[in-house]
């Protein structure tokens, strides 16, 4: 569906109500109805920019909140250029995970769309891609600089360093506890450092 700029902004408007619907309530307690009251839209308006309900709209949320997953850690993600620039994204991320503790508002919406559709494979896919890629970039930064072993394969300690990152997060958000983040940070870092 082609929509104009009023459109984009009136189905962004609803994506972003019932992402905070979602958060007050928890996905299982929302309704369309609670998001059109949120959102200040009537039952048209919302099928027409949902027209296959709300798993559609839960789609739509799930992206959003992947995206967010990245804003938060802007600009420090997308300035990666020093070991400096590196530890201020460490604490960034440890900073956000902390804060959120057990409460992953991507999480939550992805346990109930399914994590084995296709939609909500493609929205993770396309995350850790894009996580994937900053990071690339960023540890070619050190390459060119000559702060790391030329043949170290950049996408490979990213990938690393990605891995000990979504560990960790999974550790808090089963446990509660960031030492496992921290962890997985602080190492990973440093084996880049070490290379």
């Amino acid at each position: 569906m082609t929509l104009t700029r009023k459109g984009e902004a009136t189905r962004q408007r609803i994506v972003e109500g019932a992402a905070e619907v979602i958060r007050d309530r928890g996905v299982l307690a929302t309704t369309l109805d609670d998001v059109r009251a949120r959102t200040g839209t009537s039952k048209s308006q919302l099928f027409h920019y949902f027209p296959d309900g709300k798993e559609e709209l839960l789609l739509a949320v799930a992206r959003w909140e992947a995206d967010r997953v990245l804003e938060v850690q802007q600009p420090s993600l997308g300035t990666l250029r020093t070991w400096d620039d590196f530890r201020t994204w460490q604490k960034v991320v440890l900073g956000h995970y902390t804060e959120q503790g057990r409460h992953c508002p991507l999480n939550v919406v992805m346990s109930q769309i399914g994590r084995n559709t296709p939609g909500a494979q493609a929205v993770v896919t396309q995350l850790m891609q894009r996580w994937l890629c900053e990071l690339s970039a960023g540890i070619e930064n050190l390459r060119a600089a000559g702060e790391i072993r030329p043949g170290l394969d950049p996408k490979q300690a990213a990938s690393a360093l990605l891995a000990g990152v979504q560990g960790g997060v999974l550790m808090l958000l089963t446990t509660g506890e960031p030492q496992h983040l921290e962890a997985a940070l602080e190492v990973g870092i440093a084996g880049l450092r070490a290379a």
